[in-house]
């Protein structure tokens, strides 16, 4: 029995504070669950967000996101400072 394999397109960034965050990896199909399983594995928050990240899959690897995606990317930050800050 073959597998279904999902067309999931996944991008990773990479944000150090010194500048704007950067892509790091990216891919679709067999690569991006790759990138999604690496993720949960590393106890990596995932953000779902179809919209921006086809918008940030245009992005070169190693490159710093576009201005025009800060604001959204920005949101994506503040979930994933929020999910790993420990509970009050």
């Amino acid at each position: 029995m073959s597998r279904e394999t999902k067309n999931y397109l996944a991008v990773a960034l990479q944000y150090d504070r010194k500048g704007a965050p950067r892509v790091v990896a990216k891919g679709r199909g067999t690569i991006g669950e790759k990138i999604i399983e690496v993720a949960k594995a590393n106890d990596i928050p995932i953000e779902e967000n179809e919209v921006l990240a086809g918008a940030l899959s245009k992005v070169e690897l190693d490159d710093e996101i576009p201005v025009e995606l800060y604001k959204a990317v920005a949101e994506v930050l503040v979930f994933v400072l929020r999910l790993s800050r420990p509970a009050r």
